[in-house]
């Protein structure tokens, strides 16, 4: 650790007990640690005089260009005046001043979304404060910093901060630059924020490895940043060829913005790449196969536990039902059969009785055979009714059961599949993946490519083109690629091409192009 890491964990140690000394002064007075109220203003004004700070800064809303009424012209006698010049003064000497400004979701104070600071330096005992009031806006959305002074130890710091805030979705961290290249540590696994912007830190390749490794790797990737700006800073092709990396196996940023960097066609080259179906590395390959081998042992343990559950929710009503009409058919028939086999052993008694049961046999066999079937009907006509009942109570199973699985399946979480187990092919001994087509959005405005970057990344556009049909369903590839004010000729023929394979694809009306180029001038993603 060098002079300036020692000297800031002695400012942080001193913080501490800075912070240990008030709280012993608070608990002799019996004053009850306080309790934040969501009202950013009050909340921090009440926790910096409660730690001692001698200039508090000012909690403002912050100013807008359509919030500024039109003045009226001055008066050139008041301007001679003594007053009016003090003001004039102390208005410019404010902007200077340390204030929060803030945006509010709603005229409730309790509803701060944003918060911004600027120009002034944030200390470790200001980030103490914050560590108190923050985690207390349940509306919190976005923090922005610029140029407030952060060092390697108070970045930790603010680090550890940004889980408290719940809601917390956008952190911009810009004109910091520090020694340590810790700036890849925002884009943990299991950060909440979506949206990072590292403008104008100094960020050289070093860093920009660290930060494509964050993105993905071999053993696990980002899978909630969406967008990142790491424009204005000092990343070459080496760096370049590690945020590439990084984006072959990331499958959730959509916007990525390198503009106003040092890239040449190597990196553009790399960049381009990872667009289009590139060839996995022996390691990737590797760990693909023990992903495949792993995802086919679980799907074997999981089909005997499926045979299983399919035999145990299988509906007992309709197979019962057909067990119990056949024993009824069956008892029916052979009920019969005994009452014909009693009916030919009957004694016979005398000539008379014999003839006049001859002369009536024609009639009663079939009186007797009406009197059975009648009585068969009234016999067999409850197991029909049962068994029409059980043949509905068979459908409404089958469709308690459909409903049931139906429920399972929406409760149940989608999870992300792994790139390295998307559809591959296979050529020339090599294996292939499709390329990422989850980025939207590629800036590399103002870098340093030539004709050869452009046709590279020509060759990308075409193939996301022709690989993914019109209306198909999963991601389509860059909807935006900027390439403007880089090497290559005023009439590249490539670059013509490029925005005309672009001007099917974009979705940002033409009528808001000058608002467009504006925006990527500053390198927002």
């Amino acid at each position: 650790m060098g002079k300036k890491g020692e000297r800031g964990a002695k400012d942080k140690a001193a913080a501490l007990e800075e912070e240990a000394r008030n709280a012993a002064r608070r608990a002799e007075h019996g004053e009850e640690e306080y309790q934040c109220t969501g009202i950013l203003e009050q909340d921090f004004l009440e926790l910096c005089t409660r730690a001692g700070f001698q200039e508090i800064p000012k909690v403002t809303l912050r100013p807008h260009p359509n919030s500024f009424a039109v003045q009226e012209e001055p008066d050139p006698l008041a301007e001679r005046e003594g007053p009016y010049i003090i003001a004039q003064i102390q208005c410019k000497y404010a902007f200077f001043r340390p204030t929060i400004q803030v945006d509010l979701e709603h005229e409730d104070p309790k509803t701060t979304k944003e918060i911004f600071i600027r120009n002034w330096k944030i200390e470790d005992k200001m980030l103490g404060i914050f560590a108190k009031c923050l985690p207390a806006l349940s509306h919190l959305q976005s923090i922005r910093l610029w140029k407030v002074g952060l060092t390697d130890v108070t970045f930790l710091s603010l680090l550890s901060i940004v889980p408290t805030c719940s809601t917390l979705r956008t952190l911009a961290v810009e004109g910091n630059p520090m020694r340590e290249r810790v700036f890849h540590k925002l884009i943990a696994e299991e950060t909440n924020l979506a949206h990072i912007s590292l403008r104008n830190n100094e960020i050289d390749d070093e860093a920009a490895l660290l930060i494509g490794q964050a993105l993905s790797s071999l053993k696990g990737s980002n899978k909630n940043l969406a967008s990142i700006n790491l424009s204005y800073n000092h990343i070459t092709d080496v760096g370049a060829g590690y945020i590439a990396d990084g984006l072959r196996l990331n499958r959730s940023l959509l916007s990525l913005s390198l503009a106003h960097n040092q890239i040449k066609d190597e990196g553009a080259l790399k960049l381009a790449e990872v667009l289009g179906p590139f060839a996995l590395t022996h390691m990737e390959v590797v760990e693909r196969r023990r992903l495949l081998l792993e995802k086919e042992v679980q799907e074997r343990c999981r089909l005997p536990q499926r045979h299983a559950e399919l035999k145990n929710e299988r509906p007992s009503s309709h197979m019962s039902s057909i067990a119990l009409d056949k024993l009824q058919t069956a008892k029916t028939t052979k009920a019969i059969t005994k009452k014909k086999e009693k009916e030919k052993e009957l004694p016979k008694k005398d000539d008379k009785g014999q003839a006049s049961a001859a002369t009536a046999a024609p009639a009663t066999p079939a009186a007797q055979s009406k009197k059975e079937d009648s009585k068969q009907a009234k016999k067999a006509a409850p197991p029909a009714e049962q068994k029409a009942a059980r043949g509905k109570g068979a459908k409404s199973g089958t469709k308690d059961k459909r409903a049931q699985v139906i429920e399972v399946e929406v409760i149940e979480p989608t999870e992300m599949v792994n790139p390295l187990l998307e559809p591959a092919e296979h050529r020339d001994g090599q294996v292939f993946l499709p390329g990422n087509r989850v980025l939207i959005y590629l800036n590399l405005i103002r870098n340093q490519i030539t004709e050869k970057g452009l046709q590279a990344f020509l060759v990308a556009l075409e193939q996301q083109s022709v690989r993914v049909a019109p209306g198909g369903k999963g991601p389509m590839g860059l909807l935006r690629l900027s390439l403007a004010k880089n090497n290559y000729p005023v009439d590249s023929k490539t670059y013509a091409r490029i925005q005309e394979l672009m001007w099917t694809r974009d979705p940002v009306p033409r009528s808001g192009t000058a608002a467009r180029v504006a925006e990527e001038e500053t390198g927002a993603a």
